[in-house]
């Protein structure tokens, strides 16, 4: 991703990274995953910039390069940043889009400022049901730390390079083992990046799986502003949760994307972009537009 526009504020004494390309409409808001920062959005924020879309994409707190703020990473106290964020761009509505913890970050905003937001898109999102991959509750376990330490080293994360690119040459895939996850244990080898992924973590998942629920105040969602895209394969997240919301939520529709895993909009971004214009088109045009569930590879 082209880093040229990456920008830092001070917002209530922590520092905020984010980028925003100022191009037309209202503006898409790229919310993240845990572990993860405002790069997973490359390719999409490529798409949507080059086509004119006014985009601005956050480094949710202790990831990427922002700050810890007050050590609250809950959904809410996430929320509120983003809220902030918007304000001292002085903009008043955007187009909502998170993945994974960023799915759920987006559903809590929602409640708090749905004044503010046009329509929402959850890619793989979180807070939706208690399953969740083994490795992400492996991660809250008390000692984990010194573990993801271990796997982070560089010559670990070389060494599983040289795997995903092995497999790669013989046409095998693994869902949730690939350069994403190589780029995600390189990430934490920073102990501020590592202190943001495990605290994080904690906020919302333990043992028994996910603890947050974003589904207590459904009612307030509006369901034809609703876009659900999951992949078939999702080893973190089911993608029954996805089909649960969409039955939760008759009008709002559901795109699942074949042979994808965790990032569908990593394993195939040109659809992802295509179902994200369109239902902006149709949220800002036409709200009556068609539901339902589509399979699209």
């Amino acid at each position: 991703m082209n880093t040229d526009n990456e920008q830092i504020v001070s917002l209530n004494g922590t520092e905020i990274s984010y980028r925003y390309f100022s191009g037309h409409g209202i503006p898409v808001l790229l919310v993240h995953g845990v572990g993860s920062s405002m790069d997973t959005w490359s390719d999409l924020y490529s798409q949507l910039s080059e086509s004119g879309r006014a985009v601005v994409l956050v480094d949710l707190f202790g990831h990427g390069r922002s700050g810890v703020g007050n050590g609250d990473y809950s959904l809410g106290a996430n929320a509120t940043m983003l809220r902030d964020v918007l304000d001292f761009l002085e903009i008043e509505r955007v187009h909502l889009v998170g993945h994974s913890l960023g799915g759920g970050v987006s559903m809590q905003m929602y409640y708090q400022y749905s004044n503010r937001i046009t329509s929402l898109t959850l890619i793989a999102s979180g807070g939706l049901g208690t399953e969740v991959g083994v490795s992400l509750r492996a991660a809250t376990l008390p000692g984990s730390e010194l573990v993801i330490r271990v796997i982070s080293r560089p010559e670990v994360t070389s060494t599983l390079k040289h795997v995903v690119g092995v497999l790669g040459v013989f046409g095998i895939r693994r869902h949730g083992f690939d350069d994403r996850l190589v780029q995600t244990l390189r990430d934490l080898n920073d102990e501020a990046r590592l202190s943001g992924f495990v605290n994080t973590l904690r906020s919302v998942i333990g043992i028994a799986g996910q603890r947050v629920s974003a589904l207590d105040r459904l009612t307030l969602v509006e369901p034809e502003r609703t876009l659900i895209i999951w992949g078939d394969s999702d080893p973190m997240l089911p993608s029954a949760h996805g089909y649960a919301l969409h039955e939760l939520l008759p009008g709002s529709r559901m795109v699942i994307v074949n042979n994808s895993g965790h990032d569908p909009h990593g394993d195939n971004p040109e659809l992802v972009f295509n179902e994200l214009v369109a239902h902006i088109a149709r949220t800002e045009n036409d709200p009556t537009f068609d539901s339902g569930v589509l399979s699209a590879r």
